[in-house]
């Protein structure tokens, strides 16, 4: 696997309408400057270990971010393009990456050419920018009918075979390459998302930049190996695991998550990602937070040691490393639990949490074995289980405990250092009180 900086570091993902307090809706009317609280916290991100911030939708927008209006300007309700290019270089500075959201799959209803069908229908110029039936309707009573992303006619669906739209698209992304200077692009809705796209897509940002992330959203559990190629995606979201993780702890059936980490991970030919690093997170903007959906908190320390240790890129959702709490829910604003203004976390709620994601993030950044190194099942039962990261230069033995009784799992090594305390000690047994973590590290 060829070294990227992508793999090498861990992300920290803002939802920047919640994170700021933005407005619900856009009304259109003046800029509001509110970047600054993203700003100001730049210095603690950078102190704790972060690499790199995945900032979801911020564009112009009407509501949530994803109903774009326009791809050349962040949303009036947080800021203007000037602010946003100050707040990238902060992070340059700050020795942090910048991932933007790409909405490629769909607009908002206020989009211009989406806005030119509306009125002169038949008689556009942009009539092939979108999926139109000038004899059908909708609920809008358009007098027309448009296709959605997956029926949410809010989402008007883009044309991407329309040359038009890839001009728009490749004009709106290089504008933020070399305006901004942006580091990467997560692609919303990339499952559905044509194949040939990632490769236009790839062609496109390559001219620009060698080293420019692409990530895909892909929320089932498809195959999707064959997009991630240097000619295409870097990587792709892992929701297998992030569920895995959560019900085999919540079930106290740790075969669950294993058997996907073999799965997906292993050695073994049959494995669908091996050697691929997958964006790995415990939670984000859509589902609930881990510390809502873990029923048993005593295990949230080794949830998160899982999640950094297995293979992958590890990403933190804003708030979740103070203990925020926040249940998805049906119906309308079902996510606002989810998008909280920063102002409103209470940063001294959860030290002990903050503190070892801290150290998790020190771990994960300076160890080859964690960034590329292979992966190997050592030890597995219900409530415990320890994994082998190797790379050429250090063994890893990963072991976690999720009961109330002590452990001791065998490995067989002699020195090792303890990652978490820097304590150094010969043993063949690692021993794992209740509700424990070791990383344990071996030279060679």
């Amino acid at each position: 696997m060829k070294k990227m900086w992508f793999d090498e570091s861990v992300f920290y993902q803002i939802y920047p309408l919640g994170y700021c307090g933005a407005e619900k809706e856009n009304d259109g009317g003046a800029v509001r400057h509110r970047f600054s609280e993203i700003e100001k916290n730049i210095p603690i991100l950078s102190e704790q270990g972060f690499k790199a911030v995945l900032f979801n939708p911020l564009f112009e927008s009407e509501r949530h971010g994803y109903d774009t209006v326009d791809f050349f300007k962040v949303d009036r309700r947080l800021g203007d393009n000037a602010d946003f290019r100050a707040l990238v270089e902060k992070f340059h500075q700050a020795g942090m990456r910048v991932v933007l959201d790409g909405v490629f799959n769909h607009v908002g209803r206020k989009f211009f050419a989406f806005q030119d069908v509306l009125k002169n229908r038949e008689n556009s110029d942009k009539k092939s920018w979108f999926y139109v039936n000038f004899g059908g309707n909708t609920e809008y009573n358009d007098g027309l009918w448009y296709e959605g992303w997956e029926g949410h006619r809010e989402l008007v669906k883009l044309n991407l075979s329309e040359p038009a739209v890839l001009d728009y698209i490749s004009s709106a992304i290089k504008y933020w390459i070399e305006v901004f200077g942006i580091d990467g692009l997560r692609l919303d809705v990339s499952y559905l998302l044509p194949e040939w796209f990632f490769d236009w897509l790839r062609r496109t940002v390559r001219a620009l930049r060698e080293d420019f992330f692409l990530m895909g959203e892909v929320i089932h559990c498809q195959n999707f190996a064959k997009n991630i190629t240097p000619d295409r995606l870097n990587s792709i979201t892992n929701y297998e695991c992030y569920k895995g993780l959560t019900s085999a702890l919540n079930s106290d059936n740790l075969f669950e998550i294993e058997h996907s980490l073999t799965r997906l991970f292993s050695d073994q030919p049959w494995s669908l990602y091996r050697g691929k690093n997958l964006f790995s997170f415990a939670d984000n903007h859509d589902v609930s937070r881990v510390c809502s959906a873990l029923k048993d908190g005593r295990k949230l320390f080794a949830l998160y040691g899982i999640l950094y240790t297995m293979p992958g890129i590890p990403c933190i959702y804003y708030g979740s490393e103070y203990g925020v709490q926040g249940e998805k829910r049906q119906g309308v604003d079902g996510d606002d639990a989810l998008r909280p203004k920063i102002s409103e976390i209470d940063l001294q709620k959860y030290p002990e949490l903050t503190d070892y994601i801290v150290k998790l993030n020190k771990i994960r950044t300076e160890h080859s074995a964690l960034a590329y190194g292979s992966y190997e099942k050592c030890v597995l039962s219900n409530k415990y289980m320890c994994f082998k990261r190797q790379s050429e230069v250090e063994k890893i033995y990963c072991a976690f405990n999720i009961s109330d009784q002590q452990v001791i799992v065998r490995v067989e090594e002699a020195e090792v250092v303890d990652l978490l305390t820097g304590e150094k000690r010969n043993l063949n047994d690692i021993y794992l009180p209740p509700f424990s973590v070791k990383i344990l590290r071996k030279n060679g």
